[in-house]
């Protein structure tokens, strides 16, 4: 079902930090109870997975939807779809949020699961058909891909990954963020150090299992990130 909704309307309350970074306007397509029911959590990483970079992406969005939570990501190729893809072979339950407008995948080859996200869970765009492709408009999705989550995860990236944009949306947004420690620690990337300066937390294997328990905790409409 393809409806476009006020941001308030699809959101519902948003406190003032929220309400000055979030668009006008949501276009969607599918599921739209998804963006209000149940805990949503991102997992964002390179374009250009690597294999180990894949299997982490595989095993925290298999620990995500064990707990019953929506798993969000950006359709981008490599660990975005890693994400959906597991995400609904595991019997759970995506979001998709564009960088396009609602007809168009991107990249071309994710066309097939576009559709598919469309059909069975949801997909959101901020950019109405026609909205003309800009390097810009990635960042602005990331914007709203942490707005409409509790938390994002980062998988790997690399020191120009677009993912750092939204590492610094869900900060900006009283959102908890999560570096996994391979990110954290990688001597090659300058932005983790800055991100873990300003409230990002490193995310070890043997703490995933509690925070995931926590997620649910956080409180919708207030810029409170869930306590730990």
């Amino acid at each position: 079902m393809h409806a476009e909704l006020r941001t308030r309307e699809a959101l519902g309350p948003l406190g003032p930090v929220e309400q000055k970074n979030a668009p006008d306007v949501l276009y969607t397509s599918g599921d739209t109870s998804l963006l209000t029911e149940g805990s949503r959590v991102a997992i964002v990483g390179s374009r250009k997975a690597t294999p180990v970079g894949i299997k982490r992406a595989q095993a925290v969005t298999r620990a995500l939807v064990q707990q019953g939570i929506i798993v969000v990501s950006g359709l981008a190729e490599g660990i975005d779809t890693v994400a959906h893809r597991t995400a609904i072979d595991e019997g759970g339950r995506t979001i998709a949020v564009l960088g396009t407008p609602l007809s168009k995948a991107y990249p071309a080859k994710n066309a097939a699961l576009l559709e598919e996200i469309k059909r069975d869970h949801l997909v959101i765009s901020q950019f109405p058909e026609g909205y003309p492709g800009k390097g810009e408009n990635f960042p602005r999705r990331n914007r709203t891909m942490a707005l409409i989550c509790d938390a994002t995860i980062v998988i790997e990236a690399s020191e120009k990954s677009g993912t750092r944009h939204q590492g610094w949306e869900a900060i900006r947004l009283g959102r908890n963020l999560y570096l996994l420690e391979n990110v954290a620690t990688n001597p090659n990337l300058t932005w983790p150090k800055q991100l873990i300066e300003y409230g990002a937390q490193v995310l070890r294997r043997e703490d995933l299992p509690d925070i995931l328990l926590d997620i649910p905790n956080y409180t919708a409409g207030g810029v409170r990130a869930f306590e730990l």
